[in-house]
């Protein structure tokens, strides 16, 4: 008979065979596995093996029993658990059969209810109401159910007891299914809490679509922890979610607050058309398609139809879809956003800054003082501050200064936009190896995404940063000499309206009033003017000085909401890659 070996240093009680190449660790556990064996035993890795002594094997032998007695004792456990599962089951089975002989019907001796959704059920408390929805939670409490009710206009906690929560349904109820429930609106006791301040007890109900359980439920399918990537292929299931949609329902009061806004500036909305044969921000940025025949994009920006509308309408405005066809993973970038565009007429570039202030602050008060825009802000960013005005402005040249003083760089570029890397010694590298060369600042430079919004969190405020060089900006933006005190490049009656946590929320600028002007940056850019001949009409046909903006709504919303990123703020956004679902 062969020996099985035990080292105490280098064994293993749960790898270990009792061979010589993978011994036990513990004797106890060799003569549990192996109760006739002989054995040989060492302290160390160092040590020869020997036989154990006989004391060594009486006391091995009274843990190898311990073992067996506690082997038995689980045994034992699992099989009672098995028979409570078994007995469980098949109480179960058996309550579900006797459930199934459970047949709700409406009781018509009771008052009539009266059908309602959920936001307006407060005028309907002590009396009988039917309500439909979505079971958004749920709880079983011996033989009494607590559902919360969710019908896109609120929330409604409603009680099942006796009779009508022992039917088939009532036991096999899952998340997510839509159901009508009658009953009694009762006023919650004093001390207990419920959405409304009120609850449901149901007398009466039924399942309209019932959700699957098991595999499919719907939290095995989302849940907070769900990858991002799998969260944006259901996103569908996401708007389910309380912030997903409180988000969204901000997003519509706050689409309200603005048109409210504007219209009290005598604004009137228009609705010009997505689909367009002209460029406003630049071709790199077009989305290209066939339109029957002929090259068509979808649009950037509504700005130039806006403009055509100042001499028949006066000042405009639109909501309208934009898209860019940046290939930008940002936070703060998508394909497709909504765009809030305005064109005034006959003011100046102070008027412009004024006006979009005005329309911004207007358009938070509106939501601070209606009491369920007011309730979803302090929901989703609850330390909220509203801006205080004025708003700060600092000129582009002020800024490259802010940012040189704060030791804010960016990286060094060549003349193909290709970012320099130097090795050790500050030399320039060709490989792609080494590491990014940080330059300061200087007039001339597009201040990047990353510097503008240090700058802006540092400050802690709204900032308008305006009177960026020409060559920065499009086309059709007027142009001013100098700025007072600096000689330099051609700079631009322009400006960007910064916010802190998002960055750039706003773009506007004062137009081209002059024919001529316009007909020399239409070359200067290498436009061909021919298509944009209605364009260059406004300023043929009774011109004025005139400017306009562009709000990023989904922007907005972000810092409104303090969303990390604008993807959260669109109902299905839309980002390089990403068109689905």
């Amino acid at each position: 008979m062969s020996s099985i070996y035990v080292d105490e240093t280098s064994g293993s009680d749960t790898t270990g065979t009792g061979s010589q190449e993978a011994p036990y660790q513990t004797l106890g556990l060799a003569v549990y596995s192996q109760p006739s064996a002989s054995y040989l035993i060492r302290k160390d890795a160092q040590g020869e093996y020997a036989e154990p002594t006989q004391s060594a094997l009486k006391k091995a032998k009274k843990t190898a029993e311990g073992i067996e007695k506690k082997r038995k004792k689980q045994l034992e456990l699992e099989e009672r658990e098995r028979q409570a599962k078994g007995d469980e089951k098949e109480k179960r089975e058996k309550l579900l059969e006797e459930s199934k002989k459970i047949v709700l019907t409406e009781d018509e001796s009771l008052p009539k209810a009266t059908k309602s959704k959920l936001l307006d059920l407060g005028k309907y408390r002590t009396q009988r109401v039917r309500v439909f929805g979505w079971v958004h939670r749920l709880r079983q409490q011996k033989d009494i159910i607590f559902i919360v009710l969710r019908d896109g206009t609120g929330y409604l906690q409603a009680v099942l007891s006796g009779r009508v929560a022992q039917t088939y349904s009532a036991l096999t109820l899952t998340l997510e299914s839509s159901v009508e429930l009658v009953g009694t609106l009762q006023e919650v006791p004093e001390g207990k809490t419920a959405p409304g301040g009120h609850e449901l007890v149901v007398d009466y109900w039924s399942v309209v679509g019932a959700a699957p359980g098991g595999d499919d439920a719907f939290t095995n399918r989302l849940n907070e922890k769900s990858d991002p990537s799998i969260q944006a292929d259901l996103r569908h299931l996401v708007l389910r979610g309380e912030t997903a949609s409180s988000v969204l329902r901000l997003r519509a009061n706050m689409l309200t607050a603005f048109r409210s806004a504007l219209t009290s500036h005598n604004l009137l909305e228009v609705t010009p058309p997505c689909l367009v044969q002209t460029q406003v921000e630049g071709g790199a940025t077009l989305f290209k398609l066939d339109y029957y025949g002929q090259p068509a994009f979808l649009t950037q920006s509504s700005q130039l139809y806006l403009e055509t509308c100042l001499p028949s309408l006066g000042d405009v405005f639109c909501v309208q879809e934009s898209f860019r066809a940046e290939n930008s993973h940002t936070r703060r970038h998508l394909s497709e956003y909504t765009h809030l565009e305005a064109e005034l007429a006959f003011i100046n570039f102070d008027d412009l800054m004024n006006h979009i202030e005005d329309i911004i602050c207007k358009t938070v008060d509106t939501l601070l003082a209606d009491p369920i825009s007011a309730g979803l802000i302090k929901q989703l960013n609850p330390k909220f501050e509203p801006p205080t005005r004025p708003f700060m402005r600092m000129s582009y040249v002020d800024a490259i200064a802010w940012l040189n003083e704060h030791k804010i760089q960016h990286p060094a570029e060549d003349e193909q936009g290709n970012v320099i890397k130097v090795d050790e010694k500050g030399n320039p590298t060709t490989d792609g190896s080494g590491t990014v060369l940080m330059v300061d600042h200087k007039v001339g430079d597009d201040i990047a995404e990353a510097a503008e919004r240090l700058m802006t969190d540092e400050i802690g405020k709204p900032i308008f940063l305006h009177g960026f060089p020409a060559e920065l900006k499009a086309f059709y933006m007027k142009k001013v000499a100098t700025q007072p005190g600096y000689e330099g490049p051609v700079f631009t009656e322009s400006c960007d309206l910064l916010m802190p946590n998002v960055g750039e929320i706003v773009g506007g600028s004062m137009r081209i009033p002059d024919q001529e002007e316009l007909l020399a940056a239409y070359k200067r850019e290498g436009i061909d003017p021919e298509p944009y001949y209605w364009f260059t009409d406004q300023r043929k046909y009774g011109t004025c000085e005139h400017g306009g903006y562009g709000l990023g709504v989904e922007r907005f919303l972000a810092w409104l909401a303090n969303r990390y990123t604008v993807r959260e703020c669109s109902l299905y956004p839309r980002w390089p890659s990403r068109a689905t679902p």
